[in-house]
């Protein structure tokens, strides 16, 4: 449904069974799947896709022209997966040539109010950014993070799966999957062990983890020597090869 009080542009593309509220803006070039529901007042700009089921609640601003100087109008898009829950005043910019041109997230995320995803952001899917978390520009988010309220995440800065942050945390540098981070700046405070368990990780894959961290954390090594004291478990262990390939693809540096 459609209020009579909304703007649809004509080349618009609005999915089955999708509602959009009064005075609500849906511009040029946007596609909306089915079964999604837009509150009131809310602005979607394209070029933007945005998939099936998602929720987006009044006030947002999705698929708006970034906030970079160096963007002079290029066709950049935005692309919104699946069961996204986007709150309140929540802003989401499309990307730039500076980079792939597009901003992406995933499926099955939530948002919470005054959330701000910047252009070129990568976001993967099951992540909650709680309330006035923001990421700036270029950031790459796995899944199942977590970003605590007020959460400011620097430009280019890279966070590693099940990863979780303290409210009002400084992120300047890249957080290894499933490391809980915390502080201004932010440093490493352990491991998510409550989000692992939640997630059905084995107890084993918990061990090696924890030793993994312990070595890059908690013995005073160098990165190399972690890596030299990894390599067996790494070997072994999915998930400790991708926490370990994940610190030596870093081009921030990890925080330590």
């Amino acid at each position: 449904m459609i209020d009579k009080l909304a703007f649809v542009h004509p080349s618009a593309k609005i999915g089955n069974n999708v509602t959009i509220g009064p005075w609500t803006y849906i511009g040029e070039n946007v596609e909306i799947g089915d079964d999604t529901w837009i509150s009131s007042h809310v602005v979607v700009k394209g070029p933007t896709v945005i998939g099936k089921g998602n929720r987006i609640f009044q006030f947002s601003s999705v698929g708006e022209e970034c906030q970079d100087k160096k963007y002079a109008g290029e066709q950049t898009r935005l692309i919104i997966g699946d069961h996204n829950i986007i709150r309140e005043s929540v802003t989401i910019h499309r990307g730039t040539t500076q980079d792939k041109g597009e901003t992406r997230i995933g499926s099955d995320n939530l948002f919470m109010a005054y959330v701000h995803i910047a252009h070129d952001c990568l976001v993967g899917n099951n992540i909650i950014m709680a309330n006035n978390a923001s990421i700036a520009g270029h950031v790459h988010v796995g899944d199942w993070v977590i970003l605590g309220g007020m959460t400011g995440v620097h430009q280019f800065v890279h966070i590693g799966a099940h990863a979780f942050t303290a409210g009002a945390s400084l992120i300047l540098q890249d957080i290894p999957p499933f490391v809980m981070a915390a502080g201004s700046p932010a440093i490493p405070r352990g491991l998510n062990i409550e989000g692992l368990k939640r997630r059905g990780f084995t107890k084993e894959s918990q061990r090696a983890i924890f030793n993994a961290y312990k070595a890059v954390f908690r013995k005073s090594l160098t990165i190399e020597e972690a890596n030299a004291e990894l390599a067996e478990s790494a070997e072994n262990d999915p998930n400790v090869k991708s926490f370990v390939d994940f610190i030596n693809h870093s081009a921030r540096g990890i925080i330590r």
